[in-house]
């Protein structure tokens, strides 16, 4: 009796301590499953977040590329038609010296326009960043501000081409051609320089001009709230796909941004 008196609490305690023991260990896969099931979720959300922002990012894109259409129809190739136009009007058979210049100015004005139409008929395709590859973007954006003749334009690419993920370039795209227009509506200015470096374990892209600038001292804030709603957008995109985004400005010398982006063995050498 006395042996069995002694067990009984230790039957107890040992019952105890893996009653205890099982139900640290239920807790623990309790919560371990909790904790995977709120990834998961958090996974998804950044999912649909990130598809979300894609989608505008293509609209947006689509809407300023219909815009540059729309000028260059109106600029230059409207321009360069009634030229030509004009030339056939006034044409004299009679002055064969004047008529063989007039026909020789409306066939290069008509072969220009061509030109410019294919150009921008590969434009309209929603998805011409990720044919035409992002550096070819960048220039096309360019050479529209350009041709405006209201800036100098400057574009450089160090390094040797590769392709990112096409859904990168198509963010990274868009927010240079956002700073492009930014300085285009805000900065006043008259140079734009662009440079993209191509490193083999840091994409960059940096946009500069010599405008008026401005207080730069507040950009470290948090998701630079009290901005423009058109920098933060600029902010937040860079962060979905992981890039850098840095803003330097100095009043009365311009601004500067740059967008870096580690490589990760994503890209395919062009």
């Amino acid at each position: 009796m006395d042996s069995t008196s002694k067990e009984v609490p230790i039957i107890i305690i040992a019952s105890l301590f893996f009653i205890i023991v099982a139900v640290g260990i239920i807790f623990l896969i309790l919560v371990y499953q909790k904790k995977q099931l709120q990834y998961i979720n958090e996974k998804a959300q950044m999912r649909i977040y990130f598809d979300n922002e894609l989608y505008e990012t293509q609209q947006e894109i689509q809407e300023q590329t219909l815009k540059n259409i729309s000028q260059e129809i109106h600029d230059n190739i409207g321009q360069g038609l009634s030229l030509a136009k004009l030339n056939i009007n006034t044409m004299d058979a009679q002055d064969t010296g004047g008529l063989q210049d007039k026909i020789s100015a409306s066939k290069h004005l008509i072969t220009k326009a061509i030109q410019d139409l294919r150009a921008l008929s590969k434009s309209l395709n929603t998805d011409y960043v990720t044919d035409l590859g992002l550096v070819r973007a960048v220039e096309y954006e360019l050479e529209m501000i350009q041709k405006s003749g209201s800036y100098l334009v400057r574009f450089d690419v160090n390094g040797q081409l590769y392709r990112l993920d096409s859904k990168k370039e198509l963010i990274i795209f868009r927010i240079v051609q956002e700073v492009l227009h930014n300085i285009i509506r805000h900065a006043e200015a008259t140079a734009i320089e662009v440079l993209i470096v191509f490193d083999p374990k840091t994409f960059t892209v940096q946009v500069s001009d010599n405008g008026k600038g401005f207080d730069a001292s507040q950009l470290g804030t948090k998701n630079y709230e009290g901005f423009g709603l058109g920098l933060r957008n600029m902010h937040n995109r860079a962060r979905i796909i992981d890039a850098g985004f840095q803003i330097t400005s100095t009043i009365g010398k311009g601004t500067t941004v740059i967008v870096s982006l580690e490589q990760k063995n994503e890209t395919s050498k062009i």
